[in-house]
């Protein structure tokens, strides 16, 4: 049934007498005759759906330009309106509503990861100049997906996986956790239709043989309240499908062995009497140790405040309640909204309704410091997508951490100067390792120490985005000075090597010949292994960088060794033709090859004398030039033959076959290869990646091998 302008404009005066009616009629008129024509894919008229989101907004008791904006958010795009048009006829603040709105819908948050980041950017800033922008496109996404049987089913998976991902996440981070639930279980059921209809029954199965346990446990808790001399609303519900789905996949649990599938509110008139509450409902029934949060003190940043506890009964069966204010509960039911909502005509002057632009800027601030969108997405999902935990400094601070956090996060969360310099931390007053996850409640010390800085396996231990940023950042400056001092003993070999010498003034000119923006971007990019000594050279001395097409012979497969000297491809790395590489020189042993990312170079890093800028001859070489994959496979009959046939087929010889890991279902094994060069290897690797029953595959680089491998070395007469 199509709500009409009457039932809206009722709706709306239910919570708000003084609403400007003519507005809102106006705007229905107006969005009505703009969509005139326009059907949605169930046959439906276009406006049943904007006027669906308007009353969305409403039952959420927001304001009148919200769903205004509501009526005419698809007007800026699909129909003939324009900004000046709906600025003119309903104001600026409506009209850049709408333009936001339109921007939003405009964004492909299901493209690749690179775009998906710029547009996470693009989405916070839309947030933090006016946030009723998301809370009309999370609307309009609720009442799309509570009809999405009408679209193609190939449509309504990426609406559901998009839903999922984004949107629902993003609901439950703002508060409104209500939209959340829903969100999820409407997705859940395209997803995963067969799944949500096997719990479903499973639900009903149980009711039959229990009876309503939501009843009987909500009778039992206002009698206990009524005991205490207090006045409280207590009301329960079956969690959603897809939330006991999750809970059964994390737990790795059947669906009769789950416990807390039920919850319970109860609603008192202050906050004293929620504390009051939980001491009942503790009297009466076994708190289950560990499952207590209190963010009545420590309230979530998006304002949300209860007391959760789960308790067990006498039959074992664990129910979850939430204790909270009325008003605490408004806060729960609409989140970062309560900012907008109104009652009896009047802006609600909810104490616990957080400041919208405040909330959006603690969220977005440390974003801004990433530059790889890679690590943009990553850091805004660890923030959006993880509960919190609260600790405490040893001067009684609090500190907001993700669920999952270590003392690395904890440090970063104090200060960057703090993180950067940890050497160490102590909780509750006893030494931890740097990974230990910290708990609600517990006390975390940080130990510093003067000269320490940011180290690489950090960022395996750390989970906040802050954290994350912060080192990276720290690592590339370290990587910065590593790679500008490497590269300029590779460019002072590169340029000794055809009679010239790498002054200041020469680099200068192939920086700008190059267009790198300065000498150390050149020799950082030199270091780094993005640019050749061979290119710096031929950027000055043009004649000097070219190499003759000569035939590839073992003996003479590197260019840059002095006559006489003999080579070794270092074992550790096994360097390829078409690889970068370096040469380390050994008095009596001639030049080791290393690969030019190999961790071993950093043995040698003190030592610039024994540097040598070498590269392969180009052209086709023989297969001869060892390199070990380690691979994860089914542990399945003819797997492994199979195998063995594909790295036939691709022109390697296999030379070594170890089994390192043998398991019921996997193992893993390395394989020696011989092969011609890198692109062979590329192209193999690719090959296996294919087949179904290699489950991971990786280059294997022994970093603790000693002495060098010599099957492919040869010897410059």
């Amino acid at each position: 049934m199509t709500t009409t302008a009457d039932d809206l404009v009722t709706l709306v005066r239910g919570f708000n007498p003084k609403t400007n009616e003519a507005s809102i009629r106006a705007a229905y008129a107006y969005g009505e005759r703009m969509h005139e024509g326009q059907f949605r894919h169930s046959g439906e008229p276009y406006f049943t759906h904007p006027v669906a989101v308007a009353a969305i907004l409403a039952s959420q008791q927001l304001d009148d330009a919200t769903i205004i904006t509501a009526l005419l958010h698809d007007t800026i795009e699909d129909t003939p309106a324009s900004y000046a048009e709906v600025q003119e006829k309903f104001g600026k603040e409506v009209a850049e509503l709408v333009d936001g709105v339109t921007k939003l819908t405009n964004l492909q948050l299901n493209s690749s990861e690179t775009k998906q980041a710029e547009n996470f950017r693009k989405l916070f800033m839309a947030m933090s100049k006016d946030l009723r922008v998301i809370l009309v496109k999370l609307s309009d996404r609720l009442h799309n997906m509570r009809t999405i049987k009408a679209m193609r089913p190939e449509k309504q998976a990426q609406k559901a996986r998009e839903t999922m991902d984004i949107y629902a996440p993003l609901a439950g981070r703002m508060g409104m956790q209500w939209m959340r639930e829903e969100l999820e279980d409407l997705a859940f059921r395209v997803l995963n239709s067969e799944a949500r209809h096997s719990i479903m029954r499973r639900f009903i199965m149980l009711q039959k043989e229990t009876g309503d346990v939501i009843s009987r446990i909500t009778t039992d808790m206002r009698k206990e309240l009524a005991k205490a001399g207090m006045e409280a609303e207590v009301f329960g519900r079956a969690k959603k499908p897809y939330s006991i789905w999750r809970k059964m996949e994390e737990k790795e649990q059947s669906f009769s062995r789950l416990s807390d599938i039920y919850g319970f509110r109860v609603i008192t008139d202050s906050e004293e009497d929620c504390y009051r509450a939980l001491g009942a409902i503790h009297r009466r029934w076994r708190a289950v140790p560990g499952r207590f949060k209190d963010y009545i003190s420590q309230p979530k940043t998006n304002g949300y405040r209860s007391i959760h506890t789960t308790v067990s009964g006498r039959d074992g069966k664990r129910v979850e309640v939430q204790i909270r204010t009325r008003q605490m509960h408004d806060v729960a039911e609409t989140g970062v909204a309560a900012h907008w909502s109104y009652r009896d005509g009047v802006r609600s002057k909810n104490p616990f309704a957080v400041d919208p632009v405040k909330w959006i800027a603690q969220l977005t601030e440390q974003f801004n410091g990433e530059d790889d969108h890679e690590d943009f997405l990553e850091a805004v999902k660890l923030e959006m997508y993880t509960d919190k935990v609260f600790c405490f400094t040893p001067k009684g601070e609090v500190i907001k951490l993700p669920r999952g956090a270590t003392p690395i996060d904890f440090a970063y969360a104090i200060h960057t100067r703090i993180g950067s310099a940890c050497v160490g931390a102590k909780i509750d007053g006893l030494r931890v390792p740097l990974w230990t996850r910290v708990k609600n409640g517990q006390s975390v010390e940080i130990i510093t120490a003067e000269g320490q800085t940011p180290q690489a396996t950090w960022l395996d231990i750390a989970t906040t985005g802050k954290a994350k940023t912060a080192i990276r950042r720290s690592l590339r400056e370290v990587d910065r000075a590593r790679f500008i001092k490497l590269g300029r003993e590779l460019a002072r070999s590169a340029f000794e090597h055809v009679g010239k010498r790498a002054t200041d003034k020469v680099l200068a000119t192939a920086a700008r010949a190059l267009r790198v923006g300065g000498v150390d971007n050149l020799l950082e990019q030199l270091g780094s292994s993005n640019r050749t000594g061979r290119e710096v050279v031929s950027a000055v001395y043009p004649e000097l960088g070219l190499v003759t097409g000569e035939e590839v012979d073992r003996k003479r497969a590197v260019i840059g060794l002095e006559p006489g000297q003999s080579f070794d491809r270092a074992s550790c790395c096994e360097p390829l033709p078409g690889e970068r590489i370096v040469g380390i020189t050994f008095r009596g042993k001639g030049v080791t090859l290393h690969a030019i990312d190999c961790d071993r170079l950093s043995d040698y890093e003190e030592q610039p004398d024994r540097w040598l800028d070498l590269r392969w001859h180009d052209g086709s070489h023989p297969a001869v030039y060892g390199a070990t994959l380690e691979l994860t496979v089914a542990n399945d009959r003819g797997v492994l033959g199979r195998i063995c046939t594909l790295i036939g087929e691709a022109g390697a010889n296999i030379a070594d076959l170890n089994f390192v890991e043998r398991k019921q279902d996997f193992f893993r094994v390395l394989v020696h290869v011989e092969l011609r060069d890198a692109a062979q290897l590329h192209s193999l690797m690719l090959t296996l990646e294919a087949e179904n029953d290699v489950a991971a595959i990786n280059r294997y680089r022994n970093v603790h091998a000693v002495g060098d491998s010599v099957a492919a070395g040869g010897h410059l007469p």
